[in-house]
């Protein structure tokens, strides 16, 4: 063993070689002492069970910096939930279970709002807002972007072992926890509750209500014990400690600074903080970079808005605070969940894509900067994002399912000719089912199956569907879990795929690209079943019935029950929409018209789906920096959200009758 209970900190560069049999036996002997025996917070598997290997990992590292294995565990479940992704990086460059960051080679492309051809804010009324910034790069990366090279310092590892092997890993962060301990003066106690200091330090936060939050997450992890089965087939336990209580008076002597959250509107188990966008006159009677409201007093809030920004948390903050650029109403760290609000709630974001989704709708930014899409998200902020949307929820009434907690790849085009320049984001990476677990709606099976509906839930650690073009056009994507389930024209998977005339008005095929959102359906979206053959399922998507592989052994959707929406009897179609727009009878003198336009898509008789809420036909005019001549503009017209294809549209409901779902 290297060091002592005094001083474990290895001379760097000196690492001495150790074999698997002398790790797992100093571990074994020490973990009375450290907290690794299952008593204090870890159940120890056989020596003999492969799948306990990075269970022992984590009692070596314990026993060799004296750090203890619930702590250990507690961070690390925060940080990847255990998961070692295979190597590839989160989205701040955090490899392996404990996250350590090596960020130097992951700086920003072009950021979010700057791709494709979508107009963030998406209003007819006014000219088309393509926003043409570049992130700053910035060399000077914040520690917390590069724990990984202090952890090789450390250790005397290097630091491509830190970044591929899951225990030379744990070791890293073993010995970044001990190394922040000892800055603390505390002792490298085996009481869990005397690292509270140091846990909030490992957080990288330079502030301490964010490094108060990390922690608060880490201990309750400890106090609810977890188990489960990594994505390398590792079988990881934490048992429950309820009674434990840290010190958490440490926090005022890790020097970090104060941060006010004064002005925000944050639950107060986050950490948050107010950033201001801009609200300002510019060039030719121009202005940004959003809309004031009046929210929702004038109009309801009824969705949330899931982004991932595909910048760096510096440049990206330093984006949204350009009146030239556009704007969206939070922005979440990945590497701590910390939040910045930049626009109120009352207030009109321009984030969406769809001006209709925009005036009704607040918009989370989550960092996400690397070029490979399939870059992970923390767990941290997994759980600062699910407890803001749960405080947004209860605010204003949101229910928490599909239909309302959007992605921006589930938006619709609000006319025909923006449907291709739609974004994708957050993409098949982001897990939806843990997400909505997080949040306290787990998609879970409401009927049998005769209920008429699936809800499509796939294992997202074992569904690996392909993917190509995550870093190189048409080159495969490495392999990954995913959230998103497959299409085909036939329930067989060598037939084409299913189509999107909207996406591709030349008919042309739908493809395995990362960013084609033409064939696939995503966890908790919600569809009428048309068929089922066998081990797969057909749909009703699009206008067409679209199979996907559902087996018994593995299923990919659980059975549900609900309303579903069909052209009333007479019709042979339905149009479809993109927005809820009023009818012209409905504006007033001085609001120019907007046109109710059907996109290219037809509802079917004999076709079902699932019906979301009834709306009226709604438009925000705000078109001039002064408020005096904005109007919420309200018809009788009303419309059904419904789940059409991969998003959501709407149809009227004069068009339509509802139905129950079941069979």
């Amino acid at each position: 063993m290297r060091g002592s209970a005094t001083d474990p900190t290895p001379t760097p560069g000196r690492r001495r070689a150790r074999t698997a049999a002398g790790v797992v036996a100093s571990a074994a002997l020490l973990l009375p002492l450290l907290g690794a025996a299952p008593s204090a917070g870890a159940t120890a598997p056989s020596a003999a069970d492969d799948t306990g290997r990075l269970q022992r990992a984590f009692a070596s590292a314990s026993a060799e910096y004296h750090v203890p294995v619930s702590v250990l565990l507690g961070v690390s479940y925060l940080q990847s939930r255990w998961d070692g992704h295979g190597g590839a990086p989160s989205v701040t460059g955090g490899y392996g279970p404990m996250h350590l960051t090596d960020a130097r080679t992951a700086l920003a492309r072009a950021p979010h709002h700057s791709q494709t051809g979508e107009d963030p804010r998406g209003d007819s009324a006014r000219r088309t807002l393509h926003p043409d910034t570049t992130v700053p790069e910035d060399s000077d990366l914040p520690a917390r972007l590069k724990t990984l090279t202090e952890a090789a310092g450390l250790t005397g590892i290097p630091a491509g072992r830190l970044r591929a092997d899951a225990a030379a890993n744990i070791e890293g962060g073993a010995a970044l926890l001990a190394a922040a301990q000892k800055r603390l003066g505390e002792p490298l106690s085996a009481d869990p509750a005397a690292w509270y200091g140091a846990v909030a330090r490992f957080s990288g936060a330079d502030d301490s209500a964010t490094a108060a939050a990390y922690a608060n997450d880490v201990y309750d992890v400890i106090r609810s014990g977890e188990r489960r089965t990594t994505d390398s087939g590792q079988r990881v336990v934490l048992d429950a400690r309820p009674r434990l209580a840290p010190d958490t008076a440490q926090l005022a002597r890790t020097g970090l600074r104060h941060v006010s959250a004064a002005g925000t509107e944050c639950p107060a188990s986050v950490s948050c903080e107010w950033i201001p966008a801009p609200y300002q006159q510019f060039g030719n009677n121009d202005y940004g970079n959003h809309d004031l409201g009046d929210r929702p007093a004038s109009q309801r809030i009824r969705y949330i808005v899931i982004h991932d920004t595909e910048g760096r948390w510096d440049g990206v903050i330093n984006l949204v605070q350009d009146p030239t650029y556009v704007s969206w109403n939070y922005t979440l760290r990945s590497t701590d969940g910390h939040i910045a609000q930049h626009v109120k709630a009352k207030d009109v974001a321009w984030h969406a894509g769809n001006w209709y989704v925009n005036a009704e709708s607040v918009g989370l930014e989550h960092e996400g900067f690397l070029a490979s899409p399939d870059a992970w998200y923390t767990e941290a902020m997994y759980r600062s994002s699910a407890r803001l949307v749960k405080y947004l929820s209860e605010k204003y009434g949101i229910p928490l399912d599909r239909q309302h907690i959007l992605g921006h790849d589930t938006v619709p085009g609000p006319t025909t000719g923006t449907i291709p320049g739609m974004h994708t984001d957050p993409g098949p990476y982001w897990d939806w089912r843990h997400y909505f677990e997080l949040l306290g709606r787990p998609f879970e099976p409401t009927a049998g199956k005769h209920g008429g509906l699936v809800t499509i839930r796939p294992d997202y650690a074992a569904n690996q569907s392909e993917y190509t073009g995550c870093t190189t056009g048409g080159e495969p994507c490495p392999a990954h879990g995913s959230s998103e389930v497959r299409l085909y024209s036939q329930p067989d998977t060598s037939s084409p795929l299913i189509k999107d005339i909207g996406l591709r008005p030349d008919g042309s095929d739908s493809t395995i690209d990362v960013n084609d959102v033409a064939s696939r359906v995503e966890t908790g979206q919600q569809y009428a079943v048309a068929e089922r053959r066998g081990d797969w399922t057909a749909i009703w998507y699009l206008g067409q019935k679209a199979w996907f592989q559902n087996p018994a052994g593995q299923p990919t959707a659980v059975d549900a029950a609900g309303f579903v929406i069909t052209p009333r009897d007479g019709l042979d179609s339905v149009p479809v929409y993109g927005r809820a727009y009023p009818e012209k009878e409905a504006y007033p003198a001085g609001v120019p018209v907007q046109a109710v336009s059907p996109l290219p898509y037809k509802l079917l008789a004999g076709q079902r789906y699932v019906a979301g809420d009834v709306v009226p036909g709604e438009y925000y005019y705000s078109v001039t920096f002064t408020t005096d001549s904005h109007k919420v503009v309200r018809g009788r017209d009303l419309y059904y959200e419904i789940q059409f294809g991969h998003r959501v549209e709407f149809v009227r409901a004069a068009d339509v009758r509802i139905l129950p779902s079941r069979l």
